[in-house]
């Protein structure tokens, strides 16, 4: 078993090495972690990348999922069976009313940041606030848009603090 692993879901229309979890991924290897990026590419249905996150079975004695907009949908929703430690979600795709968009939730880590944008025209801000305040998670909202590639040094300071966090526990 990994000592400590963070797995990165990427967004909709993004890759597994994207601009943000490319960054990120240097920060959480400098924590010691180390980092497992899925390609979800080839779908665009959130239960199947669900399906595909919990069948990597990823384990570690300190189990980190982080994701992006829609990968945010896929790293929340698999927390009741992955059971992490921490969920740091960016611009997360939650509460659409569509079917395989709309699920609550469960298994929500005490530790969880969540960061979005004032001016997201993707993810209605709403919607962060939404689960932010039903799992107690940290909301960090920022003077961006939905990608949060222009905030790349407070991503990776909320990232380090939060695995900081972890570590200590």
């Amino acid at each position: 078993m990994t000592e400590n692993l963070i797995v990165f879901a990427h967004g909709k229309e993004s890759g597994p090495w994207g601009t943000k979890i490319t960054h990120l991924a240097q920060t959480a290897q400098r924590r010691g972690f180390a980092v497992i990026s899925p390609d979800y590419s080839h779908t665009h249905d959130p239960q199947a990348r669900i399906a595909q996150l919990l069948a990597l079975r990823p384990t570690a004695r300190r189990l980190v999922l982080a994701g992006s907009s829609m990968g945010g949908y896929v790293s929340a929703m698999a927390c009741a069976a992955l059971q992490p430690q921490a969920l740091f979600l960016m611009a997360p795709a939650l509460y659409f009313p569509y079917p395989g968009w709309d699920g609550e939730p469960q298994g929500i880590p005490p530790r969880c940041s969540v960061v979005h944008g004032w001016h997201d025209d993707i993810v209605p801000l709403a919607q962060a606030q939404r689960f932010a305040q039903q799992h107690r998670a940290a909301l960090h909202v920022l003077d961006t848009g939905h990608t949060l590639n222009d905030q790349l040094p407070m991503l990776d300071l909320l990232l380090d603090r939060l695995l900081a966090e972890v570590l200590a526990a």
